[in-house]
């Protein structure tokens, strides 16, 4: 390896660090309201809106299968799904705004959105 592909390899290495850094402290994550939405088949099924003292077990049933969605403690996860591989299932618990939880067999798609204060300050012009 010469010299110049060494420089190369590190200044890669560095940016790749100045950028994960760059993007975990410009996350935003200081949500006033969360909630969740439940999509079948690329339809919303049901939104939630996620508070610590909600709690709620949604079965959802199609033609393509058999999920059961449980919302407690600011967070969602699939607890039961009918599907073969069941990934949906060991995904496990999901609480921060931008997450989301997908059964693809069954086209069901759960995900967490968050509103700020200024997201809220905008709509109430």
């Amino acid at each position: 390896m010469k010299k110049f592909d060494k420089i190369i390899i590190i200044f890669f290495i560095c940016l790749a660090i100045i950028l994960g850094v760059f993007f975990k402290l410009n996350k935003k994550t200081d949500y006033v309201q969360k909630y969740v939405e439940i999509y079948v088949k690329g339809n919303l099924y049901k939104k939630i809106n996620l508070q610590n003292n909600t709690k709620e077990k949604i079965t959802i049933k199609t033609d393509l299968g058999e999920n059961i969605v449980q919302i407690e403690n600011g967070g969602v996860r699939i607890i039961e799904s009918d599907c073969p591989d069941k990934i949906c299932v060991k995904d496990g618990f999901r609480d921060k705004a931008g997450e989301i939880l997908v059964c693809l067999p069954h086209k069901l798609v759960v995900q967490i959105k968050g509103e700020s204060k200024s997201d809220i300050d905008e709509v109430s012009y």
